[in-house]
């Protein structure tokens, strides 16, 4: 299973496809899915194994996302870690843009700084590629975020 930790709490990885592949992640401790594929929606396989699955698609088609695919992620993990035991599976099918710009997301919503945010998941990740039109796409997601908490 394509999983790297980057919290505690917060996992990045590609898709899960299986009920074996859902066995692993339901064993490192996951208790909550983000998916952000449109390629498969596993909200079944997940749920036959106890976890919260949120299905959140979009493509991974180098295009600005918009703020409300940001923000229904970012509240599904804040949400999920309002449970003191909750641990987080961010994924799309390879985990190289997709669910890194939704991590990058949710770490700058906990309060990290995106360049510190961006650092840090690329050092527990790797073959994260950071396409600027995404983190541009997660800096419009927190300006919109930052004004509408004014």
């Amino acid at each position: 299973m394509d999983m790297t930790w980057i919290t505690d709490r917060i996992a990045l990885g590609g898709g899960i496809w299986n009920d074996a592949n859902m066995a692993t992640v339901a064993g490192a401790g996951v208790t909550h899915i983000l998916n952000m594929q449109v390629e498969f929606d596993e909200r079944a396989l997940g749920e036959a194994r106890g976890l919260n699955v949120f299905w959140n698609p979009i493509d991974d088609d180098f295009q600005p996302k918009p703020p409300e695919v940001f923000q229904r992620g970012v509240n599904f993990a804040l949400e999920s870690f309002k449970q003191p035991q909750a641990k987080l599976y961010v994924h799309c099918a390879a985990g190289v843009h997709r669910a890194p710009m939704m991590t990058l997301a949710i770490l700058c919503a906990l309060g990290w700084e995106l360049q510190d945010a961006k650092r840090h998941i690329l050092e527990k990740r790797y073959v994260v590629d950071w396409a600027e039109v995404y983190v541009r796409s997660v800096e419009n997601f927190l300006n919109s975020h930052a004004q509408a908490a004014t």
